[in-house]
């Protein structure tokens, strides 16, 4: 929890950093800045930057590309047509997501005084 804590502080995530999070390669992100404007990381040199903004529209696309197992075209036209039902969509699955990691860790706990 206190690693999490401390990366919400960071104003500027690395490629490596960006890709980690979401379990993906540094090449797919690029990919993805070439084909959806809306992932634009500033670049220092050769380097990318990516900001808190720039984060959540990867997390948009990954929702759309590796969870709902869209086409790069359908989710281009997805983010076209309703992008705010996406972002709510992508918010509520990562908050059951977080939702779902406490619940497992407070069974174990249980288990274990048990």
């Amino acid at each position: 929890m206190a690693l999490k804590a401390d990366k919400e502080l960071k104003l500027f995530y690395s490629i490596g950093e960006v890709a980690k999070m979401f379990g993906v390669n540094e090449s797919l992100l690029r990919y993805w800045e070439k084909e959806f404007p809306i992932i634009s990381p500033q670049k220092v040199g050769h380097t990318r930057q990516y900001r808190k903004e720039d984060i959540e529209n990867v997390r948009m696309v990954y929702y759309l590309v590796k969870v709902k197992g869209m086409t790069l075209a359908g989710a281009k036209q997805c983010l076209k047509q309703n992008r705010a039902a996406v972002v709510n969509n992508s918010e509520i699955i990562e908050r059951l997501k977080k939702i779902r990691e406490e619940l497992v860790r407070m069974r174990k706990e249980l288990d274990y005084i048990t």
